[in-house]
């Protein structure tokens, strides 16, 4: 909920531009301008800041792929960054792995000889 009231916030602003500076001082190119750069600051603020810390504080829905070959153990919040634990069987490691806002700045533990899931080898 709270995403769509944040988008909703962007697009009047961006719609706010564009008539204050198109429709009402006739400055057409200002107006594509400014309302663009609105939407593209809104739309890196969004991905690089606020998404994670939207669905961790005010719920939300997120989507994350378990890399092809792995399986997934657990996740934990540290702060506003998600942690997710994969166990990769071929290699018999478990991968700790720090989701960041936009994969910036991303932590990553390999834990060797692993074997999470108590499986037979």
């Amino acid at each position: 909920m709270i995403t769509y009231i944040y988008w909703l916030f962007i697009t009047a602003l961006t719609i706010g531009s564009l008539y204050l500076l198109g429709l009402r001082l006739q400055q057409w190119i200002a107006g594509l301008v400014v309302g663009g750069i609105i939407m593209i600051t809104g739309f890196l603020f969004y991905y690089f800041y606020l998404e994670q810390m939207f669905v961790k504080r005010w719920g939300g829905t997120m989507s994350v792929k378990v890399p092809q070959g792995q399986r997934h153990v657990t996740a934990t919040w540290k702060d506003d960054n998600l942690w997710i634990e994969n166990y990769d069987p071929v290699n018999n490691v478990c991968i700790f792995q720090e989701y960041s806002r936009g994969n910036v700045l991303e932590g990553k533990v390999v834990i060797k000889d692993c074997n999470p899931l108590h499986l037979k080898q």
